[in-house]
């Protein structure tokens, strides 16, 4: 149990990471997923703090910090709702499945630091 929840919350941190710097570099792609979905891209930094909050409190829950590593991976499921959420809304499904796996990551890391 103790290797999956490793190797989850280390892709989860990376996957996020990687999105923050996608986020803060005004990727061609978010930008234009930001204009479907209806977010204004005054919105892009809040968010990515959002998720390099999440990213660094999963590295601490890792580093033994467990209790906000928890805190941080709930913060990411419910940051991934709301993208799913905004996907649906604004009925931009072509690209679901780059939320949805933000989502399943989030919620197994989760699933995993609870249980570990």
């Amino acid at each position: 149990m103790f290797a999956a929840y490793v190797v989850v919350t280390v892709l989860t941190i990376l996957a996020n990471a990687g999105s923050v710097v996608a986020d803060l570099a005004r990727a061609e792609f978010v930008l234009a997923n930001s204009a479907e979905v209806g977010l204004p891209q005054s919105w892009l930094p809040a968010l990515a703090t959002l998720k390099a909050a999440g990213a660094a409190g999963l590295l601490l829950g890792f580093l033994g910090l467990r209790l906000i590593g928890v805190a941080a991976a709930v913060g990411l499921v419910l940051f991934f709702v709301g993208a799913l959420s905004a996907h649906v809304r604004a009925r931009v499904f072509y690209n679901i499945a780059f939320p949805g796996g933000y989502f399943a990551l989030a919620v197994a890391s989760l699933v995993l630091a609870i249980a570990h």
